[in-house]
């Protein structure tokens, strides 16, 4: 399945929020799952403390309520949810018609936006998400696209951008918790902001179909294919023991922690499975980083950063294992991360809307989900 492509009039708007990085100071408490793993080293994030300076939040409350000023009372009321847990946690990669009631994405459906309403979402999307190619802005816009090329190509009027949603859960403000909610068919964006600062970046889902790079109104798309071939070779860097090591006793061919698990939500493993960082080479722990980083690198670049060095520092207790085929070629082939702070899982999904296996992955953080809320 695949993701959307943006409005009618993109305005490719870069980022202007390349501020001051304060990396330092914030312990958390150790987690039962951080316990089950040896010689965990603390996290330095826990829940609801900042990711970033608090200049970081500031461009996206500003456009935030620039988008707001563009909607009519109707659609305001769409927009602007309560900020509950419940709400929080209703992401998903299903497209809207195949998600019953208690599932149903809230929100402002983007199939009533005017061109002036999507280049201010647009703003906002450029403002909370990464710069570079391939990650956060741009990479949403693919997935927009992609979600308009299946829409063309069989899936029919259940795809394509208008078929996405927008909300916000509390009022965007300097004080008190509100999120950025943004999804749709195999994209789900959940920014939770806490006195003007990003507190929390996932759950951060991400799907395409197909996974392979396409062509679509003269542009080529492949939202996914980096994270696939980073995966691909650092499955392929490990020697016959490492592999060994890597490969899950049971098969898992679903995530443990994506949309459509059970209990998706605060229920990461006790213990840590396949093999540690600090088994790995100097190359194969830089290439663990680079799988890592593209999906951090979806957030905001300032934010990204302060992320990706906790995550650094947390590497020699981070495990990597995977099941069925290390290709990552064949529907239920599996690789996860489980570190002390980061979870990403990627699974090859079955074909549906065409005739080849795709990707479904999911970032998760043990400490900030939800900006730390749990219920």
């Amino acid at each position: 399945m695949s993701a959307f492509a943006i409005g009618a009039r993109c305005t490719t708007l870069a980022s202007a929020l390349i501020f001051m990085l304060d990396v330092g100071g914030c312990m958390a408490a150790e987690t039962s799952e951080q316990a089950a793993a040896p010689q965990t080293p603390p996290s330095t994030t826990g829940p609801g403390r900042p990711l970033s300076h608090a200049s970081s939040g500031a461009a996206v409350l500003q456009r935030a309520n620039a988008f707001i000023a563009t909607l009519s009372e109707a659609q305001r009321a769409a927009l602007l949810q309560e900020y509950t847990f419940a709400n929080a946690a209703r992401w998903h990669t299903y497209p809207q018609w195949a998600l019953g009631r208690r599932q149903a994405r809230i929100g402002l459906k983007l199939s009533t936006l005017s061109a002036a309403q999507w280049d201010a979402l647009n703003a906002l999307l450029a403002a909370a998400t990464g710069s570079g190619r391939n990650e956060g802005y741009d990479e949403i816009q693919q997935h927009l696209a992609a979600d308009d090329w299946i829409r063309q190509n069989g899936g029919g009027k259940g795809y394509g951008r208008g078929n996405f949603y927008v909300a916000f859960l509390g009022t965007p403000s300097k004080t008190g918790t509100w999120q950025l909610q943004f999804g749709g068919h195999h994209l789900a964006l959940t920014n939770t902001y806490r006195d003007g600062v990003l507190v929390g970046a996932t759950p951060s889902f991400r799907g395409i179909e197909p996974h392979a790079a396409i062509r679509h109104d003269g542009a080529i798309l492949r939202p996914q294919l980096d994270e696939l071939e980073a995966f691909i070779a650092l499955l392929a860097s490990l020697d016959p023991r490492q592999r060994a090591a890597a490969k899950l006793a049971t098969e898992q061919d679903k995530m443990l922690l994506g949309p459509e698990a059970r209990h998706k939500d605060w229920n990461f493993p006790a213990r840590a499975q396949g093999i540690a960082a600090s088994s790995l080479s100097r190359h194969q722990r830089a290439l663990l980083m680079k799988a890592i980083s593209l999906y951090v690198n979806d957030v905001a670049d300032a934010n990204a950063a302060t992320i990706l060095v906790r995550y650094e520092r947390e590497l020699d207790a981070t495990y990597l294992s995977f099941s069925g085929s290390a290709s990552l070629t064949r529907t239920g082939d599996y690789v996860r991360i489980d570190g002390p702070s980061v979870w990403i899982e990627l699974v090859m999904d079955p074909p549906y809307s065409t005739n080849q296996p795709h990707t479904h992955a999911v970032w998760r953080d043990k400490h900030t989900d939800y900006g730390g809320t749990r219920r």
